[in-house]
Formats: structure tokens, sequence, C-alpha cells
């Protein structure tokens, strides 16, 4: 069974070495294991909250979306989408806003301490603050409950964000009945390296002391490398790896041999200099080859677009028929299904005639069943049975599934019904994805028809 781990990148700037080894990485090697569902977004609505400038917007999207594609990201295998080409994530989000106590968002870190440091200025206490600030951990859930991640790897300063999303769908879950969403898991790399910047201190664009990781090429790099501080050692002095900027990036790209041989070069006093350019060698052989693979794609946009575009497609997949269901749950149904109670309903209407199964055996001999709605139109049509006693466990299951517990997966023009991981039933084609989405509530609806009419008897 996998498990389905989202990760947001924020594109306001250009990635660094630090970045690589401490985010893009390992996150790309995660992805990698069987286990795993991956989930990566562009998280360019959150940067709109940072920055106002449309070019450093622009030009970060696709820097930082070329960056994760050259360093290995696989887009057949991940979820590799931008946050605004998902329209159901800030429609979302105003579902969340509307159950959110503005009490929690006084809460957040953030704006505590914006506020914070308005007040010791002797300012009034929301200055500067945005709404956009503010709601920055509703938007943040809303990117997660939307796929229903199970986890959510975060640094330590976004843990606040996680138990908040936690907070607020529990909330949503609690006035409308259902377990609508599932309860998102922070997840803490322990082990991520942290590399030190040019002046030892943790690399940090807020610093000014990052070491490029594409940009501006190899010459670039070691310029970088070269201004990396150290002590007043000379040639023939011995040094100390563990204090040593050096060592510390040498270490994270080398293997255990070269690590070994580098710290004996240290202490037996090889020169700064020298030091350096064993290191940018080190560098260089791994990132040459990422990097010509990084100037192929920012030299052909739109073959990412293309890439996001897909992974945009996959993502609202999954999203587009949540919100149906959302929608359908808090009240924002068609008017021809008023009369049929929805996700979040936890009483039938009386008037209301009950769904029904009608089983047949098909021209091969097989055996399937359709489900109708209370108005008498077809909602599914299930697989073929060898066995009549298969074919009647599932609707036996089906009667008391209920709509918020049953996994339907959205076709461009239908809808696929699962148990157990399996396609148990389809839908028929419709016109258009607003019918379908309309259909999915309608048949959420009926599940949970059923669910008490079952429970009744």
């Amino acid at each position: 069974m996998q498990t389905r781990v989202l990760t947001g990148i924020t594109t306001t700037g250009t990635p660094h070495l630090g970045n690589y080894v401490g985010a893009i990485r390992p996150a790309i090697a995660a992805s990698r294991r069987p286990e795993v569902d991956a989930f990566f977004f562009m998280a360019d609505y959150h940067a709109l909250i940072k920055s106002d400038d449309p070019a450093r917007i622009e030009r970060s999207r696709l820097e930082i979306a070329a960056t994760w594609l050259a360093a290995g990201l696989d887009p057949n295998r991940v979820t590799f989408y931008r946050q605004s080409d998902i329209p159901e994530i800030p429609e979302l989000t105003w579902f969340l806003t509307c159950v959110t106590a503005k009490g929690l968002l006084n809460r957040a870190h953030a704006y505590k301490a914006s506020v914070d440091k308005n007040t010791e200025a002797g300012e009034d206490q929301d200055a500067g603050v945005t709404a956009g600030l503010y709601m920055y951990p509703v938007l943040m859930a809303a990117d997660i409950l939307a796929f229903n991640a199970q986890q959510v790897p975060v640094g330590r300063d976004q843990i606040q964000h996680i138990e908040m999303a936690r907070d607020i769908a529990q909330r949503f879950n609690h006035i409308y009945g259902h377990e609508f969403f599932v309860l998102p898991e922070v997840v803490i790399e322990e082990q991520v390296a942290t590399l030190p910047g040019l002046d030892g201190r943790k690399m940090s664009k807020s610093y000014d002391n990052t070491i490029p990781l594409f940009a501006g090429g190899a010459k670039q790099l070691r310029e970088t490398i070269m201004r990396i501080v150290t002590d007043s050692r000379m040639p023939g002095e011995a040094k100390d790896p563990d204090s040593s900027s050096l060592f510390t990036i040498f270490h994270a790209f080398a293997s255990e041999t070269e690590s070994h041989a580098f710290r004996r070069a240290l202490e037996e006093g090889i020169g700064w200099g020298e030091a350096k350019q064993v290191l940018y060698e080190r560098l260089e052989a791994d990132i040459a080859p990422m990097r010509e693979r990084y100037e192929e794609l920012i030299a052909r946009p739109a073959d990412i677009e293309d890439i996001l575009r897909e992974g945009a497609r996959k993502a609202r997949a999954i999203a587009s028929p949540k919100i149906a269901e959302l929608r359908a749950a808090i009240g924002l149904r068609a008017m021809s299904s008023a009369n049929l109670p929805a996700g979040g309903t936890r009483q039938a209407t009386k008037a209301a005639r009950p769904p029904r199964f009608a089983s047949f055996r098909d021209t091969d001999g097989s055996f399937r069943f359709r489900l109708f709605s209370s108005e008498g139109d077809e909602l599914l049509l299930s697989k073929s049975f060898k066995d009549p006693k298969e074919a009647g466990a599932v609707q036996k299951r089906l009667k008391v599934l209920g709509g918020a517990a049953a996994t339907v997966h959205s076709l461009p023009r239908s809808l696929v019904l699962e148990l157990d991981g399996e396609p148990v039933a389809t839908a028929p084609d419709y016109t258009d994805e607003i019918e379908r989405d309309e259909a999915l509530s309608y048949l959420r609806a009926a599940l949970d028809l059923l669910a008490v009419q079952e429970k009744s008897e």
C-alpha cells in the first residue's frame, strides 16, 4: 500500500547548493521508493505573499521546475504541478476559511512575529501585514487536504502549519459529519544535511552566503568556492576537518573513501587554495551532468510547460472529485439533487425513494449489476463476475459503504469506483467534466442513502 507524500516548493528564488543537499536530493530519492505516492508542487500562490515582482516570480518558476527535473525528478513517476494550475485549491481554501477560527490564525508564528516586530517599533500591530500572510496557513491546509496527503515533509519551522491543517480538517469533518479529510502527519527529516555557506553560517539567501547550484555555470561555481572563508593556517600546517566548511560540503557529495582521503589531506597540511580546488572538482563531477540537463530544459520552456500541465491534469483528477464531494456536503448542489442527502447529511429525506441495484446476466454468461439513483438514473455499471455470489458480495459492501468512504476516480468523462484498490464499477460516459462532477455528487448521495437505509433495517 502506498503512502501519499506531498512537498511544496516556493517559487521566489534560484536554488543553491544547500537547497539541493537539504531538500531536492533527499526528496527525489524518497519519491523513487515503491511505497511512496509522491506529489510535488510549485507553490506559486504562496510566492505572491513574499514577492510582488512578476518577473521574479515568472523566472523563479522556470528555474525551479528545471532544477528539480534536472536533478532527477521523474514526472512519469510522481505528480509534479503548479499550484496555480489547480483551481480546486483556492476554492477549497474558501471552504476551509469558513470553518477556521480567527483565534487559530492569530497564533500562527509568522503572523505573531510580524505583530511583535511592529509592537517593538511602536507601529500599529498589523502594519504591513497582508491578508495573504494572515491566511497562509489556510492555503497551506488546502494544498494538503485537496489530495488527502498522508505525510508532509517539512522543516521544524513549518510543524505548526501541519498541526493547523489537522485542526482545520478535524473541524470541517466534525461540522459536516463525515471523515472527508485524512489528517496529515508531519515528517521531520532528522538526517537532512545542512550545508555551511561562504561565511560558515548556514547557507541561506537571507545571509547572502550561498553557493550556486547551476547559475553561472562551472566558472561561477569555482569562483564562489574560492571565496569560502577559512582560517589563517598556511600550507603544511594541519587543518581541523571537523571545523572546516570545505570538509562538510565535500562530505555531503563524496563517498566514505573519498571523504577519508580528503580528511587525511587536510590533517597533513594541504593548502586552502588546493583544498578548494579539490572540493570544486568533486562537486563539478556531480553537478556538471545535471547542469547540462538544466540548460537544455531552460532553453525549451515549452517542454517544462507540457510536463507541468500533464502533472496538473493528474492532480485535478483527484482534486476535482474531492471538491465535487465537498460541494455536495456543504449544500452547493445542483437544484435537481436538492432532495438527496449529501455526504454531511445525517438523516435521509423520507420522501426520497431509495436507490436500487438491478442484477442481470450478460450475454457471455457473466454476472453484473447496475446502481440506479432515486430518480431512476443509472449511476454505476459493475464489472463482470463469474460467480453471482461475488457480485452479490460487492453489492452488499456498497450498501453500507457510504458516500464519504467511497474511493472514486475521475476519468475525463466518466468515474471509476474502487474497492480494496480494485475497480469494481464504472459510471456512464458524460458530456463534459461539469456533468461528470455533478454525477459524482449524485453517486455519493446515493451511497449515503443506501447506508442510511441499510442501517435502519
